[in-house]
């Protein structure tokens, strides 16, 4: 059994693995750490990957990235780096017989004096009981688990895990890293057959995958169309709406960016012009509406909570109408967006209070907080002496919720525009209502 895991075993990237006639974003593949693009804060010599690879030891890790960014070739590559046997399942088609095999191979590849960098893809997929039968196996060091999802691993991993294994973020491809992936299946299979506008039109419909973007390359190849096609064309031999941005090659970034920064700067008629740019060149409604419901939360917030409403409002219009008559709604929400009051207040506050629950790890919330549905909780203090605001004067106690040793935060200040106005005279009115509390 030893001979499976002999060290002449070639490595999972290397370019004899590839079949002649597997697809084009099979045969890019990368063949090493320092070919995978888009990802070099990770696997650069400063990234978490690339100092791990330095030292020559990997901790197990889960990448959490958007599709086809480079989760399953970073981890192929990285067992060949460091010189670990590569065992990979997917959540998708594995269950615990498969999880049970894996490991069990896992054990004796380690008698033969073989680490195994265990790749689990999709792996938000297992349940919480699957994940759990990683543990023992990961806190052993019988694995090297290396985990992908393009869920937030805050949600759909448990503690547990998430306690033993580093989370890397993986970027979506920007339009450079888009490109550089064309020239290597130019360089492969020769020129695409498309004007310039229109190699920057499909870089632009890929949104940020590149497997999308290969695989929509690989289709036009195949089609050896004789006569390069412009943007407008492509859309029609695709099927799929590309967009179109003049003679700018990185349009559809300076345009979105342009959106974003005219709504900010309450300036609707910019605003609905940027718009129009992108409506009328293809880009997807979708990805406009997520880009205003991203504005309403990141420039408005509280300063007027109708201007999230609207914009899943606009949503749900354009799904029950369709195009044209639901971007309508699109333009609609962009302008109340536009002249809406601004304010970054809950935005800051969100980044100040990750900031400080990284910084102050696990601690307990106080005991008189917690919730003591059993005995025992009861009898180690949970609850004891809560104070229930509903039956105190104005409704409210002014209790202390933070944690012991920890000092309390000021995490969110609105500001005077608004409806944030308001919300200011209440965070006043509660503060001084503290300080009564707790004024010998």
């Amino acid at each position: 059994m030893a001979d499976l895991f002999a060290d002449d075993l070639p490595p999972p990237s290397a370019p004899d693995d590839v079949r002649e006639d597997a697809p084009l974003a099979d045969r890019l593949r990368p063949h090493t750490l320092s070919d995978v693009v888009g990802q070099e804060h990770l696997t650069g010599p400063e990234g978490a990957i690339g100092r791990m690879v330095a030292a020559g030891r990997l901790s197990s890790m889960i990448l959490w990235g958007p599709p086809g960014t480079g989760k399953t070739s970073i981890a192929r590559l990285l067992a060949a780096a460091v010189d670990m046997r590569f065992a990979a399942v997917s959540a998708v088609f594995s269950g615990v017989a498969d999880l049970k095999k894996a490991f069990a191979e896992a054990d004796l590849a380690a008698k033969a004096g073989k680490r195994t960098l265990l790749f689990v893809d999709e792996i938000h997929r297992f349940n919480r009981a699957q994940q759990d039968s990683f543990l023992p196996f990961v806190e052993r060091g019988t694995v090297t688990l290396v985990g992908a999802t393009t869920e937030n691993p805050s949600f759909a991993l448990n503690a547990a895990l998430l306690s033993r294994a580093q989370v890397l973020i993986l970027e979506r491809l920007d339009a450079a890293a888009l490109n550089a992936l064309l020239d290597k299946g130019e360089a492969l299979e020769g020129p695409l057959p498309l004007t310039p506008d229109a190699r920057a039109a499909l870089v632009a419909s890929a949104d940020g995958d590149g497997r999308f973007l290969l695989n929509q390359a690989e289709t036009l190849y195949a089609a050896q169309i004789p006569e390069p096609l412009d943007p407008a064309a492509l859309g029609r031999f695709l099927q799929r709406r590309v967009a179109v941005y003049d003679k700018d090659r990185d349009g559809h970034y300076n345009l979105i960016s342009a959106l974003h920064k005219a709504v900010r700067g309450s300036d609707p008629q910019a605003a609905l012009y940027y718009l129009a740019r992108m409506m009328t060149a293809g880009e997807e409604p979708l990805y406009l509406l997520r880009r205003l419901v991203r504005m309403a939360s990141e420039d408005i917030g509280l300063a007027d909570p109708q201007a999230l409403v609207q914009c899943l409002a606009a949503k749900d219009a354009y799904d029950f109408l369709g195009s044209p008559e639901g971007e309508l709604a699109i333009a609609q929400a962009c302008v109340y967006l536009a002249t809406a009051p601004k304010s970054n207040a809950g935005y800051t506050a969100y980044k100040a209070a990750w900031k400080s629950a990284r910084e102050t790890g696990s601690l307990s919330p106080p005991a008189n907080i917690l919730n003591a549905p059993t005995k025992l909780m009861k009898d180690i203090g949970y609850g004891k002496d809560y104070a229930y605001d509903h039956d105190a004067p104005d409704g409210f106690s002014g209790d202390d919720y933070w944690p012991e040793g920890m000092a309390p935060q000021t995490y969110y200040e609105p500001v005077e525009r608004g409806f944030e106005r308001e919300l200011k005279k209440r965070l006043d009115w509660w503060d001084k209502k503290r300080g009564e509390r707790r004024r010998p």
